[in-house]
């Protein structure tokens, strides 16, 4: 089965998206790096100094990974948490933590569709190449919005789908190509990261994400094209 086809339903993308970043979660830094011809670590910095945690503040970041994030937030003596759905991608930033550092962000595993925690509970919220792989985009975007505090920033870095067709049709073919490359060789699967382009064919624009945000509560939603609007950080407060 084509992997748009896995992916049709919350249901299927719930389990195809735990299935696959199970999966590779011990490439996870690697291929981040690669697609983003190595800009990932910029980016995310630029989303943090977007953020101005401050010191004190409380921050949540979402579908942490192996936690980039949530220690350039730390770095901001930002009280943090990391959370992830993947137990893998938790253990991971763990051992990062007891490598290199005295304190540390605070990680667990958990769903970012149903977070463990008090309404208004955080200052900041992040997350990179989170919003594009939940099941439904309208209610992880209520469970942020519920967390945060009133005033509270919310921001996300992601892929983005081109308004241009032409644009967007050579871009979503190249990541095909491309991905199905790099999932032959780490993974002996092609269809591995050609789910990257197949979530991107029904994640909305950047601008169009902008109008979602704001129809769950979001005020002052912006968002900062980068790599020429292939990819974009969105910022919106509660």
């Amino acid at each position: 089965m084509a992997v748009s086809d896995r992916i049709a339903t919350a249901e299927g993308k719930r389990q195809y998206v735990r299935t696959l970043f199970d999966r590779i979660a011990d490439r996870y830094d690697f291929i981040t790096g690669f697609l983003s011809y190595g800009l990932d670590r910029r980016w995310k910095r630029t989303l943090v100094s977007l953020a101005k945690p401050g010191s004190g503040a409380r921050a949540l970041d979402l579908a942490t990974g192996t936690g980039d994030i949530a220690f350039l937030l730390h770095d901001s003596a930002a009280r943090v948490v990391g959370l992830d759905v993947t137990a893998r991608m938790i253990r991971l930033a763990a051992e990062k933590s007891r490598r290199s550092r005295t304190a540390a962000p605070a990680f667990l595993v958990a769903d970012m569709m149903a977070l463990p925690f008090e309404s208004a509970s955080f200052d900041v919220i992040t997350t990179g190449y989170g919003l594009r792989n939940v099941p439904d985009l309208n209610g992880a975007l209520d469970e942020i919005h519920r967390v945060l505090k009133p005033g509270g920033q919310a921001l996300s870095l992601d892929f983005t789908k081109p308004v241009n067709r032409i644009v967007r049709a050579a871009y979503l073919a190249y990541l095909s190509i491309v991905g199905g490359a790099l999932g032959w060789a780490l993974h002996g699967d092609a269809d591995t990261y050609r789910y990257i382009p197949a979530s991107i064919r029904t994640y909305p624009t950047a601008e169009e994400l902008i109008g979602v945000m704001q129809r769950r509560g979001f005020t002052h939603v912006a968002h900062y094209p980068l790599l020429g609007g292939l990819m974009a950080i969105h910022q919106a407060t509660k």
